[in-house]
């Protein structure tokens, strides 16, 4: 992997209910590799758990840029807001079918 491709946020599907880290500093500029990362992550949820994706704060309320993209990558899943971080980030709660 180059200096210049941004690391995945995980390697492996999830067999258990996880969260993705989506809030790092790469993140913060980036919302095409966050919506990116997101679906990835939904992908490697395990049918039957969810997925926690944890957005900057940079990309305001995920349902602005996330919840189309959702809706159109994944017909087995259903997905929801649900809290702002105390550290500004917003939390969507992606559930696998």
């Amino acid at each position: 992997m180059s200096d210049s491709t941004p690391e995945p946020v995980t390697d492996h599907v999830h067999e258990s209910s996880w969260s993705a880290n989506l809030e790092l500093p790469r993140h913060a500029d980036d919302r095409d590799l966050t919506v990116e990362q997101a679906l990835d992550a939904v992908r490697k949820t395990a049918s039957g758990y969810h997925v926690n994706l944890v957005t900057h704060e940079n990309h305001g309320h995920p349902e602005t840029y996330l919840f189309d993209e959702l809706q159109d990558a994944f017909d087995d899943a259903e997905y929801r807001f649900v809290e702002r971080c105390g550290c500004g980030g917003y939390v969507t709660r992606v559930h696998v079918e």
